[in-house]
């Protein structure tokens, strides 16, 4: 988490183009965050998370810049809408459930990283025991032990049949809307029935099948789960980012005339508690939400933040607006971010030996007819540019196999043949583009 402000939106603008405000807004959120940790605990707790309200239409990058930061850093993160958690007890969810999502997500990184710590001794484990399997078996008898270990780590012998137990498992309930109380009963019968019936049982699989199977009973014997729970549970308090997506679509109106869905300002309600920072139980332990930083974005085309309960509102200190995406901007999000959509087409056709390449005038003329498009019907900003790329490709990648070994150059005359009818007829425009 030590990287500078302008380290980070470095980071971003290799992935995401423009929107500068708002990458300067988030950047100083956490590095505030960083700040705040290497204060006295004491004036630790005084500090609050600058929690973000993001304003602008839909694909102009709101979720992307949380998400990458969060992967950056290798932050818990979780996206969430705002409204599903209206008629709770019907179609809804339990607002709390976003926190044990949270918990669940940074439980799964934790995981992840102890395998990677781990990896060398879980491969030992793996290869000591295939081994020794191997040489049991009658077919191996000839074989030297060094020469069967090697064999399987080059994967020489990942077809060949090998027995192993396979220890019982009691079922995880993984169920966040359930209360973690239910969660832990369940899981405790499970565990419970698991060992009152047979507690190994010999199966034959493929060596490259008993692979995984070995590395997981390896991680799970090197685990230590107290110690894995009660960092995950620290890593959401202190680290965790929860954004809240469509937050606009639970506002009430002030134009209203009194027949908007009451439940929506019932849910702004629920979310004050977990947003101001409060206590939640979850299958891992009690989790405190003072300090998880909260990313709120909504188009608020038919409503205003101002819509939003005063308490609400009074939790997101930092506001920012994102800019509408032009035709420049359009065309810088096709060639400029790493691993572009221009880039990921070339290396899926490359997969069908074929060379794809675009020109200039070509790709200048994508992004024209994407912002013509989303002018003449509704604005949905880059995600745009996927329906107009996957159009003017359609039939190129449907008949990949014609061109193999040959290289095929998109230029601006193709792209005016197939798009120009689609969107000079507006009806055409709404329904294919």
């Amino acid at each position: 988490m030590n990287m500078t402000p302008q380290e980070i939106v470095d980071y971003l603008d290799q992935h995401i183009i423009g929107q500068n405000n708002a990458k300067k807004t988030i950047a100083l959120a956490l590095r505030t965050r960083y700040r705040r940790l290497r204060l006295d605990p004491i004036l630790q707790d005084e500090i609050m998370p600058k929690n973000i309200l993001m304003i602008g239409s839909t694909g102009v990058g709101k979720t992307e810049i949380a998400r990458r930061l969060a992967k950056m850093m290798q932050l818990p993160f979780i996206k969430v809408e705002a409204s599903k958690y209206t008629e709770v007890g019907f179609v809804g969810r339990d607002v709390e459930s976003m926190v044990r999502d949270l918990v669940m997500t940074s439980l799964s990184m934790v995981k992840a990283e102890h395998n990677e710590n781990n990896k060398e001794a879980i491969e030992h484990y793996v290869i000591d025991t295939l081994t020794q399997k191997l040489l049991s078996n009658s077919a191996h008898l000839s074989s030297n032990e060094e020469n069967i270990r090697e064999n399987i780590r080059n994967g020489s012998l990942d077809e060949c049949i090998v027995e192993i137990e396979l220890q019982a498992r009691g079922v995880e309930f993984n169920d966040t809307n359930m209360p973690p109380e239910i969660a832990r009963v369940q899981e405790s019968f499970s565990k419970m029935f698991s060992i009152m019936g047979k507690e190994e049982s010999k199966k034959e699989v493929t060596v490259a099948e008993a692979k995984e199977i070995l590395r997981q009973e390896a991680a799970d014997k090197l685990l230590n789960h107290d110690q894995m729970k009660r960092e995950a549970l620290k890593r959401a308090e202190d680290g965790g980012i929860i954004f809240l997506d469509e937050i606009d679509k639970i506002a009430v109106s002030s134009r209203s005339d009194g027949r908007n869905d009451p439940s929506k300002e019932g849910v702004q309600r629920d979310l004050l508690p977990i947003v101001e920072g409060s206590i939640v139980s979850t299958k891992l332990g009690s989790i405190k939400t003072d300090h998880i930083l909260f990313i709120a974005a909504g188009a608020f085309h038919l409503t205003k933040p101002s819509d939003l309960i005063p308490e609400l509102q009074g939790r997101f200190p930092l506001r920012v607006e994102l800019e509408p995406l032009n035709e420049d901007a359009l065309y810088l999000i096709l060639t400029k971010p790493k691993n572009s959509l221009l880039e990921q087409y070339k290396a899926l056709l490359a997969t069908e030996e074929m060379t794809l390449s675009f020109d200039e005038t070509s790709t200048r003329a994508m992004a024209r007819y994407a912002q013509r498009a989303n002018q003449k019907t509704e604005d949905i900003g880059a995600r745009r540019l996927h329906t107009v790329v996957e159009k003017v490709l359609e039939e190129i990648s449907f008949n990949a196999h014609l061109y193999q070994g040959s290289t095929v150059t998109i230029t601006e005359a193709m792209v005016n043949t197939i798009l120009l009818p689609l969107v000079e007829d507006e009806d055409l425009a709404r329904y294919i583009l």
